[in-house]
């Protein structure tokens, strides 16, 4: 079975700086891309960042410019660095990523429970 176990995150000030990381365990073969998403109050699910295998990445443009997602491939697990928080930021992080876990050529998608992060302004 393939559990995402994400830590960090938490209560910062405007401006202020947060890491947040996501290690995936399990019976894994191979990760294909990993992304951060986030739900904040009375919103939909968006995607934040996300990063290939390959390292390449892509952000929503709210982000740009302040979030970097990066992943060690050799510890499964990915990272989002969220630098000039801003309140519109708040919200719950959760950790994708797309998996094989059987071998075979079948990839699943997988998620974290989510990890609170609030931006106080």
């Amino acid at each position: 079975q393939v559990q995402l176990v994400e830590s960090g995150g938490g209560l910062v000030q405007a401006g202020g700086s947060l890491g947040l990381s996501c290690a995936a365990s399990g019976t894994i073969f191979s990760i294909n891309v990993m992304n951060w998403y986030r739900q904040a109050p009375g919103k939909q699910r968006e995607l934040v960042a996300g990063i290939t295998s390959g390292g390449s990445t892509n952000y929503a443009d709210s982000v740009k410019g302040r979030f970097t997602i990066s992943r060690d491939n050799a510890k499964k697990t990915v990272y989002l660095q969220m630098n000039s928080l801003k309140p519109e930021d708040t919200g719950v992080y959760y950790c994708n990523a797309v998996i094989n876990s059987n071998g075979g050529r079948s990839f699943n998608n997988y998620w974290g429970q989510g990890t609170q992060v609030t931006v106080s302004s």
